[in-house]
This record gives C-alpha cells, structure tokens and sequence, in this order.
C-alpha cells in the first residue's frame, strides 16, 4: 500500500500543478449602464416616456447586471456616481462610445450599454453594445426582437440576450 501511494504522489502533484496553470483568468471589470430607450413609434412624438417604460428599463438594467454577476466570469464596476451629461440624460446610445471612456475612468475593462428600441407599441428590440474600455472598439453587439409584447417583456429580451449570446460565447 505505501509503495502505490510513493508512485502516485508526483502525479497528483503533476495533477495539481496543471490544475493551477488552467485556472481560470481573473473576472473581466465591466461597467453596466442603465438600459435606455430609443422610441421610433408613431406616438413617439405625442406619448412621451412614463414611469412604466422607466421601470421595465430599470428592470431589464437589474436582470442583465444579475446574470452577468451570477456568471463569475465578470465584476461588476459600480456605475451610479457617474457624472456625465450624456450618462446623466440617458443618452449613452447617441455619445459614439463616449460609454467606454467613462467606463475606463471607473476603472473597468469593458463598457455596456443595452438599447429597447420602439418600433410600434407592440414590436421592440433589445440590443447591448459592448466595447473595450481603454480604446472603444466595440467588442460585441446582439439584438433579439420581440413581436406583439407589451413593454413588460423588455426584461425577458434582455435575459434572453445575455444568457443566449454574452455567456454562450
């Protein structure tokens, strides 16, 4: 019985040295934006957006920041003190990448933004943007469409996102 464990004790730490050298890198710091929405309805014009659309956008910037966390292959960068105009106004999609510049401030590596876009009433799409923080070349960006839904389904289009494109990737 010794002998087997002095043949096997320099492959279990072979074992354990390959196991080290596999490790998985460090979580990438990524800074989540809130979800913004971009309204080419006809109504855009004469229904402004209201606490329900805000609400569905926060929701949706909670679910994607939830399952990003729950994957451990990011780090979360806090974003709620950012002092940006643009960040500020909601309209990180309009600032060409200006997202990735702030995001690099806070000390992440990569930028996030996701996008509902209104086509009508009833037809949307979710889109995230994601780009490198220190030179804002984008990363990687995905849409999903959703079809006779209601703005409650902007959640489930923004997790469908992230578990279906980001994470599988």
């Amino acid at each position: 019985m010794r002998h087997i464990a002095l043949v096997l004790a320099p492959a279990i730490v072979l074992a354990a040295a390959g196991a080290a050298e596999t490790a998985a890198p460090p979580p990438i710091k990524i800074a989540v934006f809130p979800f913004e929405l971009e309204d080419f309805s006809a109504g855009a014009a004469y229904v402004p957006p209201d606490d329900v659309d805000r609400e569905q956008l926060r929701l949706s910037t909670e679910e994607t920041r939830r399952l990003i966390a729950a994957s451990g292959r990011y780090q979360l960068v806090d974003v709620s003190a950012v002092n940006d105009q643009a960040a500020k106004a909601g309209k990180l999609r309009d600032c060409d990448g200006c997202e990735a510049r702030i995001a690099a401030g806070l000390g992440a590596d990569q930028s996030m933004i996701g996008i509902v876009t209104r086509i009508t009433r009833t037809e949307y799409a979710v889109t995230y943007k994601l780009r490198d923080a220190r030179s804002g070349a984008l990363v990687d960006v995905k849409q999903t469409d959703l079809r006779m839904g209601a703005n409650v389904a902007w959640s489930r289009g923004a997790r469908w996102l992230i578990e279906r494109r980001l994470l599988e990737q």
